[in-house]
């Protein structure tokens, strides 16, 4: 259970990176709030997970999924460059997510 907390407040930092940027300097209302919902929920999460979880695989599988999806959906809905380098750097860390998480141990 606390590895899919780990996993949905990954999810949920995508979502405030994403907002981070379409707020433009939290000048745009709604990306602005959205950045701060996600936020809390990605923060909230992880300190859950983290009262059962190693703080080093956890965080760093939180802020591999993080940076995994805001690439991701970089690339497909605002138009970042798209190339071999990128994907291949994408697949390795999606690699070292699921080598972490297997590593890691529950108290």
């Amino acid at each position: 259970m606390a590895w899919l907390l780990v996993v949905v407040a990954g999810v949920l930092e995508t979502g405030f990176a994403v907002c981070l940027k379409l707020s433009h300097g939290f000048t745009r209302l709604f990306p602005t709030i959205a950045f701060a919902a996600f936020a809390l929920g990605s923060f909230g999460l992880l300190t859950l997970a983290l009262r059962r979880l190693d703080v080093g695989p956890a965080y760093a599988v939180w802020t591999g999924i993080g940076a995994a999806g805001t690439a991701i959906y970089g690339m497909v809905f605002l138009g970042d460059v798209v190339s071999t380098l990128k994907l291949v750097s994408i697949t390795l860390v999606i690699i070292g997510i699921i080598g972490l998480q297997l590593s890691g141990s529950a108290h």
